[in-house]
């Protein structure tokens, strides 16, 4: 057996440990965060979902600050610069040059138009000599603003609709779940189309066809949440402390709920801006002189084969936007989720 030599042993291993380091050892190294500072935390790990969110905000600012500043007139036509092509200062690149083929021979269409040396249309201009640059930051403009009106009163006719229909439970949910099945029935065309009928082609009538049917999707998801939020023992314990339903809903259940609620607006937003686009583009949605993403591409097609840059333009950043919402809406749900590994 081997001896152990009591004389090389350290002293300070028999030295007693005292109250300030065991307090020292139970500190916790990683700050404590919220649900929210969390679910930053996490989104941020999400680089697509950032890129998104950049790339929305700019967007967004640039559409909404050509209000105060833009360009041209976006409805001012002027018949000596139709159909100019696309003029950037300092690049000298076909097709964005202010140049363009005609007869087999490549000419300034600036210069046969007499546009003066420091006016440029940046993306050109369209058959009425419209500032085509103009037209889509306002077209952008009104999308956005349809499908952010739509998502919010989507939001609280769903949210309201669910939670009363989850907290009542009982022949209550089954008869307002029997309504939301009879108008998830009814299409949106269709009721885009009867709205015409009463009201003229516009935002009120493309927000108004939105809320008919769009809501219903919400009301479920909120529905669903709340039903399974409403059997925690929390819950529980305040309704044995007679708490009421609504304060119950509002205290306990909607703060629990949000995450999933914040997502499903995130999703309907692009759902909106392509409905909105699809019926501008059909001829059901907004009138000239008034410009949106549909009408943009509605007029586009027409000349694509000899102008494709009217309709690229407006294509490209309806596609941006739709795949910045999904793909940030697809963060979100990661960073909402408190089951996720990091």
């Amino acid at each position: 057996m081997e001896k152990i030599d009591i004389q090389h042993i350290s002293e300070d291993k028999f030295k007693p440990i005292s109250i300030q380091d065991n307090l020292d050892r139970e500190k916790i190294s990683a700050p404590s965060l919220n649900f929210i500072q969390d679910s930053w935390r996490r989104l941020k790990k999400n680089k697509g979902a950032v890129v998104s969110l950049i790339l929305l905000a700019v967007i967004s600012f640039l559409a909404f600050g050509s209000i105060f500043v833009s360009p041209h007139d976006p409805t001012k036509q002027n018949p000596k610069y139709i159909n100019l092509p696309p003029k950037i200062p300092g690049v000298n690149i076909d097709g964005f040059n202010g140049t363009a083929v005609v007869g087999g021979k490549r000419v300034d269409k600036y210069e046969q138009a007499k546009v003066p040396e420091n006016t440029h249309f940046y993306l050109g201009t369209d058959g009425l000599g419209r500032d085509e640059l103009s037209r889509l930051l306002m077209g952008t403009r009104m999308s956005l603003i349809i499908a952010f009106v739509a998502a919010f009163l989507d939001l609280t006719f769903g949210v309201i609709y669910g939670m009363i229909s989850g907290m009542k439970g009982g022949r209550t949910d089954n008869v307002m779940q029997r309504i939301l099945e009879i108008l998830s029935g009814v299409p949106n065309l269709v009721v885009m189309i009867l709205m015409l009928t009463v009201f003229k082609p516009g935002m009120m009538s493309i927000i108004l066809a939105m809320i008919v049917t769009g809501w219903i999707t919400m009301a479920r998801i909120v529905r669903a949440q709340t039903l399974k939020i409403k059997d925690q023992e929390y819950v529980l314990a305040a309704t044995t402390l007679g708490e009421s339903k609504a304060k119950i809903a509002m205290k306990h259940v909607l703060p629990n709920i949000s995450g999933v609620i914040i997502v499903q607006m995130m999703f309907s937003i692009p759902s909106a801006i392509f409905f909105e686009a699809f019926l501008s583009f059909i001829g059901l949605g907004l009138t000239p002189p008034t410009a949106s993403l549909g009408t943009l591409l509605n007029e586009g097609y027409k000349t694509f084969r000899f102008l494709p840059h009217l309709m690229w333009a407006p294509a490209i950043t309806l596609s941006v936007i739709m795949i910045c919402f999904n793909l940030l809406a697809d963060g979100l749900r990661d960073a909402f989720d408190p089951k996720m590994n990091d």
